[in-house]
């Protein structure tokens, strides 16, 4: 379906995904149009031609014309929304989404969902430390990961049309996983990540030491700039996995901690190689 290019697609949210989603997707000659909640965000999206139409109300002509619809909004919300607006949607439509959590919400909104409207999860991995629209690129998904998370709810086309969603993006990886599997991948290289940044962030108030630091600690905290409000539901949606993922860390920097203790080199060294071998895995090709 995504391949024809006569197929109108709508974005629920149009901030910095959905207005990424938007621009790449209007330059395949897509119809796109947007629902967001500020009228700004649908002014700059026409004015910079991102969308063909756009509102800040249930519009239901946009809503009901869409063949795909994208969601880009807070996991709550978008499960709100589908609660009571699922009968805007034409029948045959093809939702999906790009929530950072699936366990929580893939078999929720799947239950509750009109048969004759399908939803397969997805979650792009990539995004940048700043949001809106105007903060919107067409790039930024070239090289990054696309994760579709179907369930056994999922026909094959869909989860097709999904995965072709992310190779027009310009994903580099497009691949597979359930909602579990995600939810364990992400706790660690996403949830955890964030954990860690915002605690070194935070562990030492000492006043002036940016006047001091060097690219060290400006690359490990780089993501510590955080929207607490999104990615704290994040971190409680993924509670189990994520808190797995944290007893590890702590588990191994302790073992990092003892070594240091006890001055075993040896010990530190082997960590160090080990690490080094599998953060060469990591480099973007």
């Amino acid at each position: 379906m995504i391949v024809d290019t006569s197929k109108k697609i709508l974005i629920v949210g149009l901030g910095l995904l959905g207005g990424s989603y938007a621009r790449v997707l209007k330059r395949f000659g897509f119809h796109i149009s947007a629902i967001t909640k500020e009228q700004s965000s649908i002014d700059y999206a026409l004015e910079e031609k991102i969308i063909d139409e756009g509102s800040t109300e249930l519009d239901e002509q946009i809503i009901g014309e869409a063949d795909l619809v994208i969601f880009a909004l807070y996991p709550h919300v978008f499960v709100e929304w589908i609660e009571e607006n699922q009968a805007l949607l034409k029948s045959g439509a093809l939702i999906t989404d790009v929530t950072g959590v699936k366990g929580s919400i893939v078999y929720k909104i799947q239950d509750m969902l009109r048969p004759d409207v399908e939803f397969v999860a997805a979650h792009p991995m990539a995004g940048r430390e700043v949001s809106g629209v105007e903060n919107s690129t067409a790039t930024m998904f070239v090289g990054a990961n696309y994760i579709v998370t179907p369930t056994e709810k999922n026909t094959p086309e869909a989860v097709q049309t999904c995965m072709e969603l992310g190779r027009l993006l310009g994903f580099s990886n497009v691949t597979t996983l359930t909602p579990e599997e995600h939810d364990e991948m992400i706790g660690f290289l996403s949830q955890l990540t964030h954990c860690i940044a915002i605690t070194l962030m935070t562990c030492n108030d000492k006043e002036n030491m940016e006047k001091f630091t060097g690219d060290s600690f400006r690359d490990l905290t780089r993501i510590a700039r955080i929207n607490d409000l999104m990615w704290s539901e994040l971190f409680v949606a993924n509670k189990s996995a994520l808190l797995d993922q944290m007893d590890l860390f702590i588990k191994k920097f302790n073992e990092l901690k003892t070594m240091l203790e006890t001055e075993d080199i040896d010990g530190m060294r082997s960590m160090m190689r080990h690490s080094t071998e599998r953060r060469a895995l990591f480099d973007k090709k």
